[in-house]
């Protein structure tokens, strides 16, 4: 008997990526535990498509001095690879998609759109591990997606991803983590970690952002299945182009459990401490201008207030597939037109390529923000997304997918409108398994 023991507590405490080791810890960006799997082949794979956009919207206004607003057929050549590859102590996943856009009539949103992302993880020894991770790309047209690729090891929710943008602007994105865990004992566990995010938009009339935060947790086992801890972080945001940043402190308490062989869930609850100073221009009172020969002056905006934070994800890993509902309220850089947003978001998503000659993914997303920052307002969106592909003959398959968003705004009125997308064509992929585009 306490050979037994002696023998389980070892295979709590030798991290493998083949095996179960615990509920995953969102608070530290970890992708589901049951959706580790020791390799999934990296498959490229080339699409040609039809297009039908509608809402796109430059930064500026049409001749009767109105917000831009087109619509145009067009065709969409992509490419990507994605998979996943183990080593005794080292395991990469990888999922990469590129694009380029031609629109028939109008010609200016033509692009090139590119995504990366890359985690990496590491064992020094069975107590000690590393993790990166980097969400990377570049878009005009903001199509991105929070979902749980099957060959990333990280969730992309957790990392400072724009998805909410309002015009098709030319925009680079860069988030970077790193995590260093280290596992007291078969029940105790710290992590210290830190993040880099940088947000460039094209556009002058735009803002773009950076960011950086570190944090610290420790996590402790209460039983095979359930995961209780403390986390402590902090962030700290810049906009180039305006003076102003925005300091955050969060203290959350964390709780993972597994539910079942299947179902997983993860979640954290705490405060954050948000104190913004931005710098604007105000007109000054006509006398004043007149008497000084200026017409403005500055102003300081200080905004400090403690909010509530949470997340949580409810999550189930199929052989093929996977569902996942996740949701939150945190404190992000905004969109490049409002800045520092209190937002609160939902996501609903499922991806499966377990039928014979089928695939499909679909998604649902929801933000509601009230920014704190240059604009004072509240705005959002809500999108819905559906993807699918059937083999036709051995590496060729058709695919079709559509996509629809709504801005949301009470506080602006011009803020409201509908955009879709809608694609139909052919991909080749090496093999007979469906075509997997999430």
């Amino acid at each position: 008997m306490n050979l037994y023991k002696a023998l389980m507590c070892l295979g709590i405490a030798a991290p493998a990526f083949a095996q179960y080791g615990g509920p995953a810890i969102l608070s530290r960006g970890e992708a589901p535990a049951a959706m580790a799997t020791p390799e999934i082949d990296f498959r490229p794979f080339l699409t040609v498509s039809g297009t039908y956009d509608t809402g796109l919207a430059a930064v500026s206004v049409n001749s009767q001095g109105q917000l831009a607003n087109a619509s145009s057929f067009g065709m969409q050549f992509g490419w990507g690879v994605s998979g996943t590859h183990s080593w005794k102590h080292t395991k990469i996943g990888l999922d990469y998609k590129g694009s380029i856009n031609d629109y028939f009539t109008k010609t200016y949103y033509d692009g090139l759109n590119q995504s990366l992302g890359l985690g990496i993880t590491h064992e020094f020894s069975r107590r000690l591990v590393m993790s990166l991770s980097e969400s990377t790309g570049i878009f005009s047209q903001n199509y991105t997606t929070l979902g749980l690729p099957q060959t990333v090891p990280f969730d992309s929710s957790q990392s400072n991803i724009p998805v909410s943008d309002f015009f098709d602007n030319r925009t680079i994105f860069s988030s970077t983590s790193a995590d260093l865990i280290y596992r007291m004992n078969s029940r105790l566990s710290y992590d210290i970690g830190g993040s880099y995010f940088t947000d460039i938009r094209r556009s002058s009339a735009l803002y773009g952002s950076n960011g950086l935060s570190a944090h610290g947790d420790f996590q402790y086992r209460l039983t095979r299945r359930t995961t209780m801890g403390v986390q402590y972080g902090y962030s700290h945001y810049t906009f180039p182009g305006i003076t102003g940043s925005t300091d955050m402190h969060t203290l959350s308490g964390t709780f993972s459990t597994r539910l079942s062989k299947m179902w997983e869930f993860s979640g954290s609850a705490g405060a954050i401490r948000v104190e913004s100073n931005f710098i604007e221009s105000v007109p000054l009172n006509p006398v004043v201008a007149e008497l000084l020969g200026v017409s403005s002056g500055l102003a300081v905006l200080y905004n400090k207030q403690y909010v509530p934070g949470f997340s949580g994800r409810l999550s189930a890993t199929f052989r093929k597939g996977v569902f996942y509902l996740t949701g939150g309220r945190s404190i992000t850089p905004g969109n490049g037109l409002f800045l520092t947003t209190e937002m609160t978001s939902a996501a609903l998503g499922y991806s499966y390529t377990g039928l014979r000659h089928w695939s499909l993914t679909a998604q649902a997303l929801y933000d509601h923000g009230t920014s704190l920052g240059n604009i004072l307002g509240i705005y959002g969106d809500a999108s819905g997304g559906l993807t699918v592909s059937r083999d036709i003959i051995k590496s060729v398959h058709f695919l079709a997918g559509a996509d629809a968003r709504r801005y949301l705004s009470p506080s602006f009125t011009l803020y409201n409108r509908t955009v879709y997308d809608a694609h139909i064509g052919l991909g080749w992929t090496p093999g007979n398994v469906p075509l997997r585009l999430w």
